[in-house]
């Protein structure tokens, strides 16, 4: 366990050679840099600091928005002890020692005790439900970190007792701050050399790290350490030298979580809202972090006939055919074949009255009483069908003007798909209405 007098950020930091976002962590709440949605004058979790009333906290968002460094400000903040472990590599065992040091603590003399769990999400839910005995009874102060969607890992009686926040990525204006801040810091900075940063250089890091501190600070260190001096001592920080530092720029997006489900939504609602620069924009997000191309080409098949449907029947025909192509052909090409479909998807007029009228379908089928199939309408390719009556009275449409004869089709009558004015479908629209009127 950790020493009570050793200072929190030291064990965080450690020596000199440790990363330099680490040794940058704030050491105070005023150090603190964003979040202003959940911190600030008068926020509820400012408020619950302050109070010293934070029973559990669940803090939620992207790497390097500063989940752990806001733990740590907090215990400190409250006076309180601070004990990091790991769900990755961590166990109950682990956790039931550190629990009877929080008792033992609390019963000698009063001092909190924060658990802060980093990605919390990988306990499963027998490890989950140890800590709620020790939250119920103010053992342990609870300080959940993870890059997940809380309510999509964590249990409900854990949630239920937690403040939830989720922190947002850091600003470019957030990041230029810790930038500056680390290049003026002589002792746990990098103010000690001679740097001579381009403004557009930091600008363009700021800007290339996605609002990840960690990612920002610990690039600038390396260009900073990696960049010959010149003639004068100077380090003279340019873009090139940030490009080379931060390599292929990392877009947060996992496979099975909310980057995933949130990047596919705003892209199918680009579809389906005409915007076909956001759905470009969208689907490269996707391509670009290694999504299965073929996830991307099933979502453009399904928005050309929920959305677009037969105000344009040519979109599903596109989107089917791009699909095809990509299994055809793979990456990189593929991204060619699903912009167009996406294109043509986001630009076709759209109709959902087709998707309407089949969930009215299903809701009828699932909440009311099974239509029997009409006699007339029933299969006549057998033997014995005459002498059931089968198919008696039935109308062969072909045989009629305009390959068209009002009959029943349903015992009972009602109308699914109603025809919107969009494209194509108004003229289904017109036509529709002409053979109804002549069916009443």
């Amino acid at each position: 366990m950790n020493n009570p007098n050793q200072d929190l950020f030291s064990i965080e930091t450690g020596a000199q050679d440790a990363p330099l976002s680490a040794r940058m962590r704030p050491k105070s709440l005023m150090e603190y840099v964003g979040q202003g949605h959940i911190l600030g004058e008068g926020k509820l979790l400012t408020r619950a600091i302050e109070a010293d009333r934070i029973s559990s906290l669940i803090l939620y968002g992207p790497p390097g928005a500063g989940k752990t460094t806001l733990a740590l400000c907090i215990a400190q903040k409250t006076q309180s002890h601070f004990e990091r472990i790991n769900a990755v590599s961590s166990n109950v065992e682990e956790m039931r020692k550190v629990i009877a040091g929080a008792q033992q603590r609390r019963s000698m003399g009063g001092r909190k005790t924060i658990l802060f769990i980093d990605e919390i999400h990988r306990f499963n839910k027998a490890q989950q439900d140890v800590l709620m005995p020790d939250i119920e009874e103010g053992n342990i102060v609870l300080i959940g970190a993870t890059v997940f969607n809380p309510f999509f890992v964590l249990v409900a009686p854990l949630l239920s007792r937690s403040l939830v926040f989720e922190l947002q990525p850091l600003t470019k204006e957030d990041v230029m701050v810790l930038l500056k801040r680390a290049l003026a810091d002589r002792e746990r900075g990098i103010g000690f050399l001679n740097i001579q940063p381009a403004p557009s250089a930091l600008e363009f890091l700021a800007r290339i790290c996605d609002g990840d501190a960690r990612k920002a600070l610990n690039a600038l260190e390396v260009a900073c350490l990696t960049t010959p001096k010149n003639a004068q001592g100077e380090i003279i920080l340019d873009t090139r030298a940030i490009e080379e530092s931060i390599q292929k720029k990392q877009v947060q997006y996992d496979a099975d979580g909310d980057q995933h489900y949130d990047t596919a939504s705003a892209f199918i609602k680009s579809m389906r809202g005409s915007d076909p620069d956001a759905a470009l924009y969208w689907m490269a997000k996707m391509i670009y972090a290694g999504e299965d191309p073929r996830f991307i080409a099933r979502r453009i098949v399904i928005c050309a006939s929920e959305d677009v449907g037969n105000a344009d029947p040519q979109a599903l025909v596109v989107a089917t055919s791009a699909m095809q192509a990509t299994e055809f052909v793979g990456l990189p090409e593929a991204r060619i074949l699903l912009a167009q479909a996406a294109v043509y998807v986001a630009c076709a007029p759209k109709s959902n009255a087709v998707y309407l009228g089949m969930d009215k379908a299903l809701a009828d089928v699932k909440d009311k009483r099974t239509q029997a199939v009409p006699k007339h309408l029933k299969d006549t390719h057998y033997k014995g069908a005459p002498q059931l009556g089968r198919g008696e009275g039935y109308k062969y449409a072909h045989d009629y003007p305009q390959h068209y004869v009002a009959q029943e089709y349903m015992s009972e009558q009602a109308v699914y798909y109603e025809p919107t004015g969009q494209g194509y479908e108004a003229r289904i629209k017109e036509r529709l209405e002409k053979l109804r009127k002549k069916t009443k």
